[in-house]
């Protein structure tokens, strides 16, 4: 997930577009549109009834994956500022924006190795814990 961090974050952007007309700003992801009311056809002159189910069947596919992508994110930025030394919060932060190992190393005067085992420290954290949460993992609407 974390490498995906910023196609995530694009492809939200891109289905609020789709589905609301405009980028609904992060904190106020709680407000959205849910249930029927998000999921029905937004309705408009000279459309057949197949497109307007065709629309809808899309919208609500569409729907289903912005929730799925906000939980995955939400997830990932949980994390943000959370581990106990600086260097590994300014390493996850770097690693979440795409930069790659050498050029977070540089900034740290640090190895890229040091870099890699830090990721990898950060990825066991957040897969214990979210092992041991007792969360129902992401999934489609039904």
């Amino acid at each position: 997930m974390i490498k995906d961090y910023i196609m995530m974050k694009q492809e939200i952007a891109r289905l609020e577009r789709i589905l609301y007309g405009f980028t609904i700003p992060m904190e106020n992801w709680g407000v959205a549109q849910y249930g029927i009311d998000a999921a029905m056809p937004r309705g408009s002159n000279g459309k057949s009834q197949a497109e307007l189910r065709q629309m809808d069947i899309r919208e609500k596919k569409q729907l289903g994956r912005l929730t799925i992508l906000r939980a995955k994110v939400t997830i990932l930025e949980k994390y943000t500022d959370s581990f106990p030394d600086l260097a590994t919060n300014i390493i996850y932060d770097r690693i979440l924006d795409g930069w790659t190992y050498k050029s977070i190393a540089t900034e740290l005067r640090v190895s890229a190795t040091y870099v890699k085992k830090r990721k990898h420290y950060i990825v066991d954290l957040i897969t214990n814990e979210q092992k041991t949460q007792k969360v129902p993992k992401y999934t489609k609407n039904p």
